[in-house]
């Protein structure tokens, strides 16, 4: 990678990605792009306008840049497309292949994410492996399933070279979750540091793959820089860190804020799309074939949100 254009990079992926691509490659050499900018004003260098499901306008920003790399990560996230369903498959899907034209069209090495919501109830929730049954039940997960298929076809047919990650929940002290099942890991810290005391929409009991951002941003650039002969599953390698419940998270945050409670008010929607996911998916494909590693586990990725956050929160 050497220029990269970023899709939906005010997301949540995307507006920490931007930043650690600029670190590494420069600044000068990462092309954020979302359909609108970010109210903070974190994307105002090199940041154009575009709208993923019109194909011609991200073409030609891909060529007035001259980029060589797009890291696809618009899209709209579990419980906003089942609330929205029809919205979700002309984005998710119309967004994706339009991605993958310009990249087939001009040569381009292509990234884009999958996630544990490929999965679904008939899949092995423990050690969830790397070649599974997928049958999802939410629009999301069917997003994702042809996502990772219509990859592999691009790969196969026109020898794009397309690599994906199939994530768990994300964690992150930057941005406000996004509409996800899993943003409870996110919404319970912040309302530690400011309320102590949370009420989660998930059910105690309830175990799913978490990872911390930092340790995500690292995983999608060791991946675009691995060696593409040894790659064999290319776009779906399952990555795993942390497998927590609710309770667990609390438990954590107790150890630096004893007072710190959580209470239950379960959102059936979401409960319905975390009991189809996996617990813990086997990361051992990404082992062997790119070396995956991850750093933070659920005390050392707690400390290091409780500290960050609280930094956020006086600065506000």
């Amino acid at each position: 990678m050497k220029k990269i254009l970023v899709t939906g990079a005010c997301g949540q992926i995307g507006s920490e990605l931007v930043t650690k691509l600029r670190n590494t490659y420069g600044e000068d050499n990462v092309i954020a792009t979302d359909i609108r900018k970010a109210q903070d004003g974190s994307m105002e260098q090199l940041f154009e306008t575009c709208d993923v499901r019109k194909a011609e306008n991200m073409y030609n920003l891909a060529k007035k840049y001259n980029v060589d790399t797009i890291m696809h990560l618009a899209a709209l996230l579990s419980a906003k497309a089942e609330a929205a369903p029809k919205l979700a498959w002309d984005l998710n899907m119309g967004g994706l292949i339009n991605a993958l034209e310009v990249a087939r069209e001009l040569g381009l090495q292509f990234f884009t994410p999958s996630s544990i919501g490929a999965f679904g109830p008939s899949t092995p929730k423990d050690e969830t492996p790397q070649e599974a049954l997928q049958r999802p039940t939410t629009m999301y997960g069917v997003n994702k399933v042809a996502g990772e298929l219509l990859c592999d076809y691009y790969y196969q047919r026109f020898g794009v070279d397309t690599r994906g990650l199939r994530f768990p929940g994300l964690i992150s002290y930057k941005t406000l979750p996004g509409g996800g099942t899993t943003d409870y890991a996110v919404e319970i810290y912040y309302e530690a540091i400011k309320n102590k005391t949370y009420t989660s929409y998930i059910g105690e009991g309830t175990y799913m793959d978490m990872m911390y951002l930092p340790d995500a941003l690292n995983a999608i650039i060791d991946l675009m820089e691995a060696d593409s002969d040894k790659l064999i599953h290319r776009n779906a390698f399952n990555i795993s860190a942390i497998s927590a419940a609710p309770e667990d998270f609390a438990k954590a945050i107790q150890k630096h804020q004893p007072e710190f409670t959580i209470k239950y008010d379960v959102d059936p929607i979401r409960q319905k799309i975390a009991d189809s996911w996996p617990n813990r998916m086997d990361s051992s494909a990404a082992v062997m074939e790119w070396n995956y590693s991850f750093n933070y586990d659920l005390d050392t990725m707690t400390a290091d949100m409780l500290e960050k956050l609280q930094a956020k929160v006086i600065k506000q």
